[in-house]
C-alpha cells in the first residue's frame, strides 16, 4: 500500500477567499487549450478574424458548465433535485458531470460556428485535441481533494483515501489521469496531422475516451445516489458506452457522406 500525499486542496487562502488546486487545474487546461487552438488555427492558415478565438471559446465555457450542472442533476440524482428544484442551482455544493458538460459545449459550438457560418467538423477537431489537457489535469484535482477514488482493494499501490473509508482503495483518479489526459491527449494530438476528413478526430475523441472510462469505471466507486446498473456497470459506463457509439456512428457518416 501506498500513503496517500493528503495535499491541502487550498493552495491559499486570504480571509474568505481560497485558491484551490482543482479551480487551478481547470484554469490551467482551459488556457493550454486555448493557446494551442489558437496555435493550430494560425498554423493551418485559417482567417477567421481576430477574436475568434476568444468568442469560441466565451461559447464554449458556458456549454460546458451549464451542460456539467444539468447533466449530473438529469443523469445522477433527479429524483432528488426534481424535490429540491432551488438545490440545481446551488452548485458550491458540487455535483458536476462530464458527459454532460461535453453535450453543453457541443451544443455551445454548433451554434456559435452555425452563426459564423463555419466549418462545424474542422473546429470540433481543432478543439477537441486539446480537451485530454484539461481532463486529465482535473483527474489531478480529484485525486488532491480526495474525491472520486476507487473500490477497495489489496493491489500494492492502493491508497487509503480520507474520505473513503478505512480500507485502501484503488487512486483511480491517476488511471483516468493516465489514459484521459496523457495517453489520449498524446494519440489526438498525432491525429490531428494525418490529413483525416473532418469530423474524425472528433470522432475519434468520442470512442477513445468513452472507452477509457468505461474500462477505468471498473475499478472506480460508483455514485452511492445511483451505484450499479444492471448489477455490474456504472452511470458512468453507460454514458461512455453511448460515447463510443456515437463516436463510432459519426466517424463512418463522415467518411462515406
Amino acid at each position: 500500500m501506498i500513503p496517500y500525499p493528503n495535499i491541502s486542496p487550498e493552495i491559499v487562502r486570504i480571509g474568505p477567499f481560497a485558491v484551490r488546486w482543482y479551480g487551478m487545474m481547470y484554469l490551467i487546461g482551459f488556457a493550454s487549450s486555448y493557446l494551442l487552438v489558437r496555435y493550430q488555427i494560425k498554423k493551418k492558415g485559417l482567417d477567421l478574424g481576430r477574436d475568434f478565438v476568444e468568442s469560441l471559446y466565451s461559447y464554449l465555457i458556458l456549454g460546458l458548465l451549464l451542460g456539467a450542472r444539468l447533466g449530473y442533476v438529469i443523469f445522477y440524482n433527479l429524483s432528488y433535485y426534481v424535490q429540491h428544484p432551488l438545490e440545481i442551482f446551488a452548485v458550491w455544493h458540487g455535483g458536476m458531470s462530464f458527459h454532460g458538460g461535453l453535450i453543453g459545449s457541443v451544443i455551445a459550438g454548433i451554434l456559435f460556428c452555425k452563426k459564423l457560418k463555419i466549418d462545424v467538423w474542422q473546429i470540433a477537431d481543432i478543439v477537441i485535441a486539446t480537451a485530454p489537457i484539461g481532463l486529465g489535469l482535473g483527474r489531478l484535482g480529484n485525486f488532491i481533494n480526495g474525491e472520486l477514488y476507487g473500490r477497495v482493494t489489496d493491489v500494492p499501490w492502493a491508497m487509503i483515501f480520507p474520505t473513503g473509508g478505512p480500507l485502501p482503495r484503488h487512486p483511480s483518479q491517476l488511471y483516468e489521469f493516465f489514459l484521459e489526459g496523457i495517453v489520449l491527449f498524446t494519440i489526438l494530438w498525432i491525429l490531428k496531422d494525418k490529413g483525416f476528413r473532418s469530423g474524425i478526430v472528433a470522432s475519434m475523441f468520442l470512442v477513445l475516451y468513452g472507452a477509457f472510462r468505461f474500462f477505468v469505471e471498473f475499478f472506480r466507486e460508483p455514485d452511492v445516489q445511483v451505484g450499479f446498473i444492471l448489477g455490474i456497470f456504472t452511470m458512468g459506463q453507460i454514458l461512455s458506452a453511448a460515447m463510443v457509439f456515437l463516436g463510432m456512428g459519426i466517424m463512418y457518416l463522415r467518411k462515406v457522406v
